[in-house]
């Protein structure tokens, strides 16, 4: 079982390429679990509530990979709750930088922010030099950590054809 994962800002095309990649391969996808969690609970967040949100991505995912064929595909990651946690409250639990140094995704792609923005009661930053800023962090983190990513952009065909190639650069059968 190989996962990959979908990161980056808001706004930026995560949940429709993932549910394109998965029809694609004939796999499920884990849905990012925040926007559940602040539907069910309304759109203020603590830190408390970023991590439970992280706990529920975990899980989510982990239960959704008896259901996936050869590819889980992830809408979203850690590194997504450790930027949103470092720009909301200056700090990261402890724990999800600790998940986030063990290896978990095959791959990453990095979806740029460079589709128009979709207006959404849950997102919170709407400009768009706050948009690239963010993905620049999200580039830089994936960098330092070593991760194997792709940066995605482009009009969502574009993405799709990208997201396919990338992934057919793992080893092994899909």
């Amino acid at each position: 079982m190989r996962r990959i994962s979908l990161t980056g800002p808001e706004s930026s095309g995560k949940s429709t390429l993932a549910r394109q990649l998965a029809a694609h391969y004939g796999t499920v996808f884990v849905p990012e679990y925040a926007r559940q969690y602040l539907e069910e609970n309304g759109p203020g967040y603590t830190l408390a509530d970023l991590e439970a949100i992280a706990h529920g991505q975990l899980a989510a995912e982990d239960a959704a990979a008896s259901q996936a064929t050869g590819l889980l595909v992830c809408d979203t990651d850690l590194l997504v709750i450790k930027i949103w946690a470092e720009n909301a409250f200056g700090t990261c639990p402890g724990w999800v930088l600790e998940e986030l140094a063990r290896p978990r995704y095959a791959l990453t792609l990095l979806l740029a922010p460079d589709l128009p923005w979709t207006p959404d009661p849950l997102r919170e930053h709407p400009d768009p030099a706050q948009r690239w800023h963010f993905y620049e962090l999200y580039r830089q983190e994936l960098a330092q950590r070593n991760w194997p990513f792709v940066e995605i952009n482009g009009l969502p065909e574009q993405r799709l054809t990208q997201a396919v190639a990338a992934v057919a650069t793992l080893p092994g059968k899909l």
